[in-house]
């Protein structure tokens, strides 16, 4: 993860141009509440893997996102 996007691997395919929206947990600095982000992109990149990797792999698509924009969501 950075300031601009994400690089995630995945079960399925994600046509590259798709909006996406995705949870991001981040742990607490100090013994608190972990941080949880709700955020929106765009996917830039799906690269499969080399048929011999996808054979034995269980997420076999390495998919870049963009970060557009995020919320902050709040605990209960």
């Amino acid at each position: 993860m950075s300031s601009g996007g994400v690089l995630f691997t995945s079960e399925a395919e994600m046509p590259v141009g798709d909006s996406i929206e995705y949870l991001v947990t981040l742990p607490s600095a100090m013994a608190g509440n972990p941080v949880r982000l709700r955020c929106m992109g765009k996917v830039i990149r799906n690269q499969g893997m080399q048929s011999t990797e996808a054979a034995t792999a269980r997420r076999p698509y390495t998919v870049a996102a963009t970060l557009e924009r995020y919320e902050f969501i709040r605990g209960k």
